[in-house]
């Protein structure tokens, strides 16, 4: 697929999410919001091969997925705000989206995509020949024991299944390596599916994996699995604190170092060097989380444009302008409709 073809399916994704986080802020979206910020480049080049029949199980950060493969973001939208006419009636939010016509799945609970997609596997493979199902899943979701069992049964059956982990480093709170035994690589190649490990900061490094396991997938070749590392660019949720701490040290972490320096100093407990070294873990977190943010040497977005100006200046602005007018046009909508319903 052509750069900038990536690159404006990608500048949609991540105008909807920020549409999205407007929505929360401004408290029009209750609970909290798990944006897909930093996905992006993974999200448009999975979707991009996609063609209808496929499906799809999705994670709690289904959103970029859906606007790519075409449900309609108004919809999506007022099922985020709790509207009846959204697209599940205002009873799913936004982790639970779901639309019958694109064969999408999407759930809050962990590792959940690993079973709706090797059922979706197993549907395409006996109704729908030449079709393939995929399943969005972050690396915390790889230690989930339904998400294994479903690695297994994908390849007993020879499922044409992709599973796309998409590597953040997170399992919510947690840094994912220090609660995973082994490599999830290795892991999955251990089942005996084919695995690509690539940037999925890099929507052409995806899109070369894509079209690899697609292919393989269509010729009913087995799964495959794809890891693909990225960046969560707001954390855990909207309004984490972890990443207020990070990025606004002064303003937000003064009560936060004082409760941990007063704990560190505390008699009793642990010894000075386990102390000293639970400081020093903390302390690197908090480096890694300031690193991830809109706007950053991690961000898909800021690497695609940077490369893409040199050369294609005018049809960038111009992508961003147009993609840009659908979403608010689509929030303009939303947004009326909520006001009506509201009122």
């Amino acid at each position: 697929m052509k750069q900038l073809e990536l690159y404006a399916r990608m500048a949609k994704a991540r105008a909807f999410e920020l549409a999205l986080a407007d929505l929360w802020t401004q408290g029009l979206i209750s609970g909290e919001m798990h944006l897909g910020t930093g996905e992006e480049a993974i999200a448009a080049a999975i979707t991009a091969r996609m063609r209808a029949g496929d499906a799809v199980a999705l994670d709690h950060r289904c959103t970029s997925v859906l606007v790519l493969l075409g449900v309609d973001m108004a919809a999506m939208l007022k099922e985020s705000m709790g509207h009846s006419d959204g697209l599940c009636r205002g009873q799913a939010g936004h982790m639970h989206l779901m639309s019958q016509r694109h064969l999408a799945a999407a759930s809050g609970i962990v590792g959940a995509a690993g079973p709706t997609g090797a059922g979706f596997g197993l549907a395409a493979k006996l109704l729908r020949r030449g079709s393939v199902a995929v399943a969005f899943f972050g690396d915390g979701a790889a230690n989930q024991g339904m998400l294994l069992e479903s690695l297994n049964l994908a390849t007993a059956w020879s499922l044409p299944v992709i599973f796309v982990c998409k590597d953040n480093g997170w399992a919510i709170t947690t840094n994912t390596a220090s609660v995973t035994g082994g490599d999830l690589a290795a892991r999955a190649r251990g089942f005996g599916l084919v695995v690509q490990d690539v940037d999925g900061l890099d929507g052409s490094s995806v899109d070369a994996a894509a079209a690899r396991a697609f292919r393989r997938a269509r010729r009913g070749q087995g799964p495959s699995f794809i890891q693909a590392r990225c960046s969560r660019l707001d954390g855990h949720f909207l309004g984490d604190p972890m990443v207020k701490t990070a990025r606004q040290p002064m303003k937000q972490g003064a009560e936060v170092l004082r409760k941990i320096m007063a704990a560190a100093l505390k008699s009793g407990g642990g010894s000075l060097t386990d102390r000293a070294s639970s400081l020093l873990s903390m302390t690197r977190l908090l480096v890694k989380v300031r690193d991830n943010r809109r706007g950053g040497r991690n961000d898909p977005l800021v690497r695609a444009r940077r490369v893409l100006r040199r050369r294609h200046g005018t049809e960038v602005s111009e992508i961003e302008e147009t993609v840009r007018n659908e979403v608010r046009d689509a929030l303009s909508l939303a947004c009326k409709d909520v006001s009506q319903w509201r009122g």
